[in-house]
């Protein structure tokens, strides 16, 4: 078809009777249909030596769009960032003896701390066939090179993710691999929208609240020379993470100089026993079963097995002083006192338990928008044992991330919300209803004692009505609990009346210190610690 228009067009219609200016009609219709042809075989012979797609072609020749940013809920502060740089090598064979001082004399001016001059001139003049000079030049010194356009003097534009706030996001934001594409965190949650797009990936992150939990989780680290530390933040209503740090982390540009085990997202990957914080869940199905009595808590409770013998005794701390030798619900709350809460779970019906966790999801992996978690440790077997010391955290292990919305849950009003890195904005509170809004106020009083009265009295901060819970659990090493290694948790709400964020700080293995009577409960430095946090970060919160 080529062929015949191009040879009308040269020798234009047989017909006679065809009138002059309908056959020039016709030829200057056949000569753009010739021009267009010919850019098309063109630009398709173009683009198959190219070896790929137009998409291909825009990326190499802008690296501007090559992957998105990544950048905080504000848009002010970059957390990931692709930057223009080369690498330049040397072909000696290449180059023809005329170009050869003045490659010298640019290889010396471009990597003058490298190479001297006379070193320069060596190189030019040497047999190798190949010889790298330097990885990652500035994009202005490639121009320069690449403007020399001198044969034997490669110049390979190359693209190198940055991550300007290094450590302090290095477990959410992740990192790529050398293909570009990411590994882990947002990079690798968010891979295809940050290869396909142009403008910044915006997290729900705030740098502000993030470096507040930083600082202090480090501080806190070194203070009581614990072995890790975790803390979250989110907004209890839109499921929105402001903060998510867990320590020891990495640097994502230098990852070989950090243990592979700081790569690990304990919030997600971690599963531990976590203590008192269970009396919470605890309180929360006495009330919905209306256990309103009051218990003796006064002495240790024995715990019976089928056969009426002894199977345990629950005691308290020794440091338990009560004030009166019963009890109420919301008192052995407030208190966090194991005896009582044994005595409730006792009189749960059979496998209100099970129902509960399962209700709040303690009893399965999560599947996040932003990883998986793992899945709970339960107790194979759900004897009275078991039930008595589930009321205060032991013999169930649950990741922080599993703690944190099951909290939510009970002091949000009763709705369990899944989390997000996504940036929403405030409406509705949309979730699964697993509590009434009358226990959940309930809680949430019994959790303003806790800060006010108890336990929680160092996470106080003038102007906020915060409330809260702490939980202690001994590390279970060898088949017994090692009474010398524990952990601490707070979990802490604000507003109390009307919760807005929910909080969770986690020490791994704190030490007692002469400033705690070498005490290490979490009322001693994972409370102080979440005390410290909130004062820094609730005039940004509300301001």
């Amino acid at each position: 078809m080529f062929e015949v228009g191009c040879d009308i067009f040269k020798h234009g219609s047989n017909d006679v009777n065809t009138p002059h200016r309908g056959r020039l009609r016709v030829a200057i219709v056949l000569g753009l249909f010739c021009i267009v042809f010919a850019l098309f075989i063109g630009k398709t012979l173009y683009l198959g030596a190219m070896g790929g797609d137009d998409n291909r072609v825009r990326r190499t020749s802008d690296w501007n769009v090559s992957r998105a940013d990544i950048v905080d809920r504000n848009g002010t502060d970059i957390l990931a960032k692709n930057i223009a740089s080369c690498d330049i090598a040397l072909v000696p064979s290449r180059l023809a003896d005329k170009d050869k001082e003045r490659v010298a004399q640019l290889i010396h001016e471009t990597l003058p701390y490298k190479y001297s001059l006379a070193d320069a001139i060596n190189l030019v003049n040497n047999t190798t066939r190949y010889k790298p000079l330097a990885k990652n030049i500035s994009d202005e010194k490639c121009k320069q090179l690449r403007s020399a356009r001198i044969d034997g003097l490669d110049v390979k534009r190359v693209q190198t993710r940055k991550y300007p706030k290094r450590r302090l996001f290095s477990h959410i934001v992740g990192f790529v691999g050398e293909d570009g594409h990411g590994l882990e965190g947002a990079e690798r949650i968010f891979d295809d929208y940050l290869d396909e797009n142009v403008d910044s990936l915006r997290l729900s992150l705030d740098t502000r609240i993030q470096m507040a939990f930083y600082e202090q989780l480090s501080i806190a680290m070194q203070k009581y020379d614990a072995k890790g530390a975790m803390g979250l933040l989110m907004n209890s209503r839109t499921g929105e993470m402001l903060a998510m740090v867990s320590l020891p982390d990495f640097d994502p540009e230098n990852r070989n100089l950090d243990p592979v085990a700081n790569h690990l997202f304990k919030p997600l990957r971690g599963v531990f026993e976590m203590g008192s914080i269970f009396k919470i869940f605890n309180t929360a199905m006495a009330m919905e079963n209306n256990i309103n009595k009051k218990y003796l808590i006064n002495k240790p409770y024995p715990i019976l097995d089928k056969n009426g013998r002894v199977a345990k005794y629950v005691t308290d701390v020794a440091s338990f002083k009560p004030k009166t030798p019963m009890m109420s619900v919301e008192e052995i709350m407030l208190h966090s006192c194991n005896v009582g809460s044994a005595q409730i779970a006792l009189e749960f019906p059979e496998g209100t338990q099970k129902e509960f966790f399962h209700r709040l999801h303690l009893d399965e992996k999560l599947d996040l928008e932003f990883g998986k978690t793992e899945k709970p440790l339960l107790p194979r077997k759900w004897g009275p044992v078991e039930r008595a010391t589930l009321s205060y955290g032991h013999g169930i292990s649950v990741t922080p991330m599993h703690l944190l919305l099951a909290v939510n849950a009970m002091t949000n009003g009763g709705i369990y919300i899944y989390p997000t890195l996504q940036k929403r904005s405030i409406g509705a509170v949309r979730g699964e209803r697993v509590l009434s809004p009358e226990i959940s106020a309930r809680l949430r009083e019994i959790m303003f004692g806790v800060v006010e009265e108890t336990s929680g009295k160092n996470a106080r901060v003038p102007g906020f009505r915060i409330g809260g819970k702490t939980g202690t659990a001994e590390k279970y090493t060898a088949g017994a609990n090692d009474k010398k290694r524990n952990q601490t948790a707070f979990v802490g709400i604000f507003p109390v009346d009307a919760p807005q964020y929910i909080l969770l700080v986690i020490l791994d293995e704190p030490k007692g210190i002469k400033e705690t009577w070498n005490l290490r409960t979490a009322a001693w430095n994972a409370v102080p610690t979440a005390g410290n946090i909130m004062s820094r970060i609730l005039p940004l919160l509300f301001e």
